[in-house]
């Protein structure tokens, strides 16, 4: 087993349904082959229904409720996607706040597909360069942010690093550099 996340908690914040559940299982994995420690975290702890895009998919615990997570007790963030799960997420205010306490505390942020949308409610994208699917551009730069094509964007110009990715194509691009960027930023809670 690699170990470049050794003793690093990661949470992965998600809906309780809609997130695409290949931007959900991917990084996790990488995160898990990594050494680290992922923690699934929703708005009600209980079941995240996950999608393949319009179907549902498979169902995943959610450790405990974003309302009641410390972000002092992770080292980094990663934001899944999927419309569905990106659009609710954005409308919790426990989220969004949990957000802007992992982008204050210097904590690196790995964000993929429509998962921004949580970034540009928690004005998190200003003056930030960051990829997503191609139909939040207008949002991310009505946020302040540049948006950029790129199959992985790393952006280390806030306080804090951001890797951001802009469909599930991306995923092995993302997961290389979110486990390269988590190595180099965190430090074990």
């Amino acid at each position: 087993m690699a170990t470049e996340l050794n003793g690093l908690r990661v949470a992965f914040v998600t809906a309780n349904e809609g997130v695409e559940q290949a931007e959900l299982t991917v990084p996790w994995q990488a995160v898990k082959d990594a050494g680290g420690t992922p923690e699934l975290l929703a708005p009600e702890e209980g079941w995240v229904q996950g999608f393949n895009h319009l179907d549902k998919g498979d169902t995943f615990e959610a450790h405990r409720s974003v309302r009641e997570a410390d972000p002092l007790d992770y080292d980094a963030l990663v934001l899944p996607g999927g419309v569905a799960n990106a659009d609710q997420i954005r409308a919790v205010p426990a989220a969004v706040t949990f957000a802007r306490r992992i982008f204050e505390m210097r904590k690196p942020a790995a964000v993929i597909c429509h998962g921004p949308w949580l970034l540009v409610e928690a004005d998190l994208v200003r003056a930030r360069t960051l990829t997503s699917w191609p139909s939040l551009k207008t949002d991310i730069r009505n946020a302040g942010g540049n948006w950029v094509d790129a199959e992985v964007h790393v952006d280390s110009s806030g306080p804090n690093t951001l890797v951001t990715s802009r469909k599930p194509d991306d995923l092995p691009a993302f997961c290389e550099q979110l486990v390269k960027v988590f190595q180099q930023q965190s430090q074990p809670a």
